[in-house]
């Protein structure tokens, strides 16, 4: 490309603009490709076309823009393209089920893509080959694509969204019949599939027309009547609810859950909670919020608590851009607002569900039929309770994916899965939802602060109360930002190698004495027969967990959509142990020695977290 002749690797670059070119309808993309070839820019064209994004078991998800590395018009319908091929293959009754789309509010000015016309050219590839699309007219939470499958029987789902990311990115997630997020082998095949259907068939890009076939239909209105019907069936007082005097406090950070959770509380016979008019309407810049993700915690809730200050609300309610997670704060007596973390409504949550539960059934052995899930990474509290309550409780790799795919299996048995959770604010509530849910998981929990109310108590004098009953669990999640692969690797491998001998882990940390190491990476674990981990390992990813001789818990992993190192530790004590002074000094003295020792940022050049 430089100098008027080209290297192998410039030479591939051709091909791929070429090919680019060829392929691409949309004049702004297209356009930005033709300006960088036309201004030799190798650099930028190798960003946009020298790989393309990964299909993995969370879809996709990159940044909107041009090329095969970015979210776009024409990536869209290549994967489509690979999805239905695949799924050709997978059902012989693909014709007659079909497939669900939902979208959120993203959008990209500069290269023209949008959730909504993603949405619509996914649509089109599916009704070229004849399967029935089921395209929500309007912006819906991700939680509705995998109702729809589940409540209709499809054999596929796809939200087009990217969740809490920034602004400038979209996604692309996908559901399997069973209502859960696919699991391997379907992301290995449908990547193998999209590879050998890059060109985009005759009707791909033929979104008009597709929106005028008999194929196409809404199931707007009546998902929404189905899903509020059956998130009903986990409210179990209404009196109270009608009565209650408690005010809330809910935003949908620019995104699109204000219209549902408003509708989840009138479906409770809840009083509507207040409005952040600010960040109520869908607004693809976020423009109020550095980032759109409540998980941050107070930076993003800043307008919920003047405007719970303004109407004497103790609450606040958020929910993430596409109401797939849920954050509560509440204020305190010294006036300060306090931000739960996931761990902590997670026990709230996990306590709420069985307490119903337990009201609702006198028969002491249906107990036995109870299942509660958590992710590996997220709090062990529902372990305790499941311990002094009798029911059962199972953990599994991070993510909803294999919780939604675990939970499945046990409803296919008879068994009752009555709550699932991940530390990352993602909560299962209703089984008719085999993925979190931000807005069920928003109407039960308005239900429960109501229900706290009439006993005079508060939702931290309750999480109290059940570290007291089961032990106290406190814990401390955070991350490091590092963009470098190979610093990542030599992290990992330190750690595998301790002393420099393979399969050598540390024996301690600081001061902190190890009992067991457990690696998801390589499937070892020596706290089991034959050092075999219980888990199914994937060396796609890095993940080793650290059990200490003092009742603590590290993991430390990196993330499958952010270039983060994260770690999560907890403390778990025995209940009877209230000594908190000296729980939360040893904890944080633990997340020291362990920052120090085995992430070692200086040398390793790793951002903090963000302030």
């Amino acid at each position: 490309m430089e100098n008027g002749s080209s290297s192998t690797g410039d030479a591939k670059l051709d091909r791929a603009a070429s090919q680019w070119l060829r392929y691409d309808k949309n004049p702004k993309t297209a356009s930005m490709v033709q300006d960088l070839v036309r201004d030799r820019a190798v650099e930028d064209l190798k960003k946009c076309l020298s790989s393309r994004m990964e299909f993995g078991t969370a879809g996709l998800r990159a940044a909107m823009g041009p090329g095969t590395s970015c979210m776009n018009d024409l990536t869209i319908i290549q994967t489509t393209q690979g999805f239905c091929r695949y799924l050709e293959e997978s059902f012989d009754n693909f014709k007659d089920r079909g497939v669900v789309i939902g979208y959120d509010a993203r959008a990209h000015p500069p290269s023209g893509g949008n959730s909504k016309r993603f949405a619509s050219l996914a649509a089109a590839v599916f009704i070229s080959r004849g399967v029935p699309v089921y395209l929500f007219s309007d912006i819906t939470p991700t939680p509705f694509v995998p109702f729809t499958v589940s409540h209709m029987g499809l054999c596929a789902g796809i939200m087009v969204t990217a969740s809490h990311n920034p602004k400038e990115d979209n996604g692309y997630k996908v559901y399997w019949e069973n209502g859960a997020q696919i699991v391997s082998p379907h992301d290995n095949g449908i990547a193998k599939a999209i590879e050998e259907n890059l060109e985009p068939w005759p009707e791909s890009w033929g979104a008009e027309e597709a929106l005028k076939s008999l194929l196409l239909k809404d199931p707007y209105k009546d998902i929404h009547t189905q899903y509020f019907k059956a998130i009903q069936k986990h409210c179990h007082h209404r009196d109270i609810n009608k009565r209650s005097e408690v005010k809330i406090v809910h935003t949908s950070v620019h995104g699109v859950g204000h219209a549902f959770v408003q509708s989840a509380f009138s479906a409770f016979d809840l009083h509507p909670p207040y409005a952040v008019e600010e960040q109520k309407d869908p607004d693809p810049e976020f423009p109020t919020v550095k980032y759109p993700n409540p998980e941050e915690g107070e930076g993003v809730l800043t307008l919920s608590f003047a405007l719970a200050e303004k109407e004497g609300a103790t609450v606040v309610l958020a929910n993430d851009p596409d109401a797939d997670r849920l954050a509560i704060a509440e204020k305190q007596e010294s006036g300060q607002w306090r931000v739960f973390s996931g761990n902590e409504l997670g026990a709230l949550l996990g306590w709420w569900m069985f307490h119903c539960w337990r009201e609702q059934n006198s028969d002491a052995a249906a107990v036995k039929n109870i299942y509660m899930l958590s992710s590996t990474v997220s709090s062990k509290i529902l372990r305790a309770i499941a311990l002094k309550e009798g029911f059962h409780f199972e953990e599994t790799l991070t993510g909803f994916k294999w919780m939604g795919n675990r939970a499945r299996d046990l409803l296919d048995q008879g068994k009752m899965v009555l709550f699932a959770f991940e530390e990352a604010i993602g909560y299962m509530c209703s089984p008719s939802v085999l993925d979190k849910d931000g807005v069920s998981a928003a109407a039960i929990a308005g239900e429960m602060i109501s229900y706290l109310a009439t006993k005079s108590l508060n939702l931290s004098q309750q999480v109290t109360a059940i570290y007291e009953e089961y032990g106290y669990h406190l814990s401390k999640n955070s991350y490091f930002i590092c963009h470098d692969q190979e610093v990542i690797r030599s992290l990992f491998e330190r750690l595998r190698g301790h002393g420099g001998q393979k399969d050598s882990y540390p024996t301690e940390c600081g001061r902190f004495s190890i009992a067991a190491v457990r690696d998801l990476t390589t499937g070892y674990d020596n706290s089991q027969p034959g050092n075999k981990a219980v888990l199914p390992a994937s060396s796609s990813s890095q993940m080793i967990t650290f059990t200490f001789s003092n009742g603590g818990v590290a993991t430390i992993r990196t993330s499958g959509t952010e270039p983060k190192i994260k770690y999560y530790t907890e403390l778990c004590a025995a209940p009877g142990n209230s000594d908190m002074t000296h729980l939360k000094k040893e904890l944080d003295d633990l997340v020291v020695a362990i920052i120090e020792k085995f992430l070692e940022p200086e040398k390793n050049k790793l951002l903090p977290k963000p302030a």
